[in-house]
């Protein structure tokens, strides 16, 4: 149950991550395209009243999207946290059930020794 649990927040782990490089990839697409369209219309300046609409709402697409990706950011680190707490918990549940197992091979080993005497 707890690799379960553990292989769950890893998959959330990767999810989280796979979507802050889409949103950045996003991101840096709407950069050349403002850039690009502030070439062609020869106007840099978002508060000028000449400025491209169409620049103006990629802006705001691209600054939407770079603050998604900082929230993701901070769900990534808490998911982080909680993998590697899982996975420790993981570890330490196998450890202790290997330790079981020494412990009863070896009571098998001193009966089969005693019963051998």
């Amino acid at each position: 149950m707890k690799r379960f649990a553990a292989d769950e927040k890893a998959r959330k782990v990767a999810d989280l991550e796979q979507m802050i490089r889409e949103f950045d990839g996003m991101a840096s697409d709407l950069d050349r395209q403002i850039k690009a369209e502030e070439d062609r219309t020869g106007v840099r300046d978002p508060a000028h009243f000449a400025y491209s609409t169409f620049a103006k709402s990629a802006s705001q697409r691209r600054d939407n999207l770079r603050a998604s990706a900082d929230g993701l950011k901070a769900k990534l680190e808490a998911a982080l946290r909680e993998r590697d707490e899982a996975l420790e918990q993981v570890a330490r549940a196998d450890s202790s059930a290997g330790h079981d197992q020494l412990r009863s091979r070896r009571r098998a080993e001193r009966t089969t020794a005693a019963v051998l005497r």
